[in-house]
């Protein structure tokens, strides 16, 4: 009652009031938790403009600063998945480059590129007319019919458009016929014949071929990840009104990707895992994959936290506050799971102010050994030394995003928290840390914590 999603509680919550299986109490409830916050927050009185927000006007809306986050939101939001071997960024500067957008999102309406819960965009370019801005004869073809349901697909004519131009882009994926509020996709394929029409296109084209990812969740991708012709892949997301600006501006060389994952993408198999098992941990002795990137353990299409970069970037530890942590100031606590004896402490019994003392200060340095500027996103994971069972395979700690020069180093800081970065839950649902070694990861980079008890 207290959150409204869809239109079920419109449809449906007088009737279930009248048939009694909703109580008047319980609407009162929730009316109290919904109006009380409002009036918390001074909307039904006082002097509305002294708000936080109460200044805005029309002459905020569409302004310059806006249309600027709007774009900055879209190139930092892709994620470049496929660029092998550095067919990005596409030239520039020849006057007589050819280039074919083909597929059902590349001329997309503005509902596509804004996805979900957007309001009306002040200016939209659509992802072809992004290219066109570098190519003025960029040609472009639709590829299917029905929009990215792509029901049926003019492979014959696409494949004519892709032989008589130096380059293509791809751009295919989904929209909100699958993608929203009440509107649960069944695959984690691409709709109909889309992978029909980006195969054919791709074995015909002159020069490898670019394909662009328009969607909001997972799509198995992984004939496309390993096609020689497809060199370079593209998560756009749905990157809003400057999306077609923000996708032409990283194809060719005027923005450093840097996006990454937010989410696994895993192969279409996993549909197959059963809904109603929202297990997280993996169950070998079933052939249960577990879920999430914590403790799924089977194969992937990419993995979250992937991206790539035009830019090179190394990464050191520098200094680490603790090697060592001692968790001896209390009575020894023993857990057996699997016929493995481990000694713990919980997080509980150790309490705030010993977890305080024990928090660690991580350096990292990182430097751009790229040519171009580029917006890096540091990423600091955990994994236990020795897997055990019930351990997160491994487990994030932080990010920090650095803006880099070409060639330029920096220093970046992270605050580890042993009983909330080194702990886990066990089968009672109790935060513990378990004796042992854990290792900090930055890419490639490792060190190792000792924990003991």
């Amino acid at each position: 009652m207290d959150v409204e999603c869809g239109s079920y509680l419109t449809g449906h919550a007088e009737s279930a009031v009248l048939q009694k299986k909703v109580s008047m109490s319980e609407i009162d409830r929730a009316l109290h938790n919904l109006f009380s916050i409002r009036m918390r927050l001074g909307l039904f009185g006082g002097n509305l403009s002294s708000l936080p927000f109460g200044m805005i006007g029309p002459n905020h809306v569409c302004s310059k600063e806006h249309q600027y986050l709007a774009l900055e939101a879209a190139r930092n939001g892709i994620v470049l998945l496929k660029n092998s071997p550095t067919l990005l960024p596409l030239p520039k500067t020849s006057p007589s480059i050819s280039l074919a957008v083909i597929g059902p999102n590349a001329n997309a309406s503005p509902l596509t590129l804004l996805g979900n819960y957007a309001g009306p965009p002040c200016k939209f370019v659509t992802i072809l007319q992004g290219f066109q801005h570098y190519v003025k004869n960029a040609v472009y073809h639709p590829g299917c019919d029905g929009g990215p349901k792509c029901s049926s697909a003019k492979i014959e004519q696409a494949v004519e458009v892709a032989k008589k131009v130096d380059y293509v882009v791809l751009v295919m994926g989904l929209d909100q016929s699958e993608e929203r509020e009440e509107r649960d996709r069944i695959h984690l394929d691409l709709p109909g014949k889309q992978l029909e029409l980006v195969n054919s296109v791709a074995e015909a084209s002159k020069k490898p071929v670019i394909l662009v990812l328009l969607c909001g969740g997972p799509v198995d991708i992984s004939s496309a990840k390993y096609n020689h012709k497809i060199r370079g892949i593209l998560w756009a997301g749905y990157p809003g009104e400057f999306g077609g600006i923000a996708l032409a501006q990283i194809i060719f060389g005027d923005h450093n990707p840097g996006g990454r994952l937010p989410v696994t993408w895993y192969p279409k198999d996993y549909i197959k895992v059963p809904m109603t098992d929202m297990r997280m941990r993996a169950d070998p002795s079933t052939g249960y994959p577990g879920r999430t990137y914590r403790f799924y353990k089977g194969p992937k299409v990419y993995e979250f936290g992937y991206g790539l970069s035009y830019s090179k970037y190394s990464y050191e530890f520098v200094s680490v506050t603790h090697d060592k942590l001692h968790l001896n100031q209390s009575s020894t606590h023993f857990m057996v799971e699997n016929s493995e004896t481990v000694r713990y402490k919980l997080v509980s019994e150790l309490g705030e102010k010993t977890c305080q003392s024990m928090s660690l200060s991580v350096t990292v340095r990182v430097q751009n050994h790229g040519s171009m500027v580029g917006k890096h996103s540091v990423l600091l994971f955990m994994r236990p030394k020795i897997q055990k069972s019930g351990n997160p395979v491994k487990q994030l700690v932080g990010f920090q995003s650095v803006m880099l020069d070409a060639g330029e180093m920096t220093h970046v800081g992270f605050a580890v928290s042993p009983c909330e970065h080194l702990s886990r839950a066990n089968e009672a649902g109790a935060m513990i840390i378990e004796e042992g070694s854990q290792v900090l990861l930055v890419d490639d980079q490792e060190h190792p914590i000792d924990i003991i008890v």
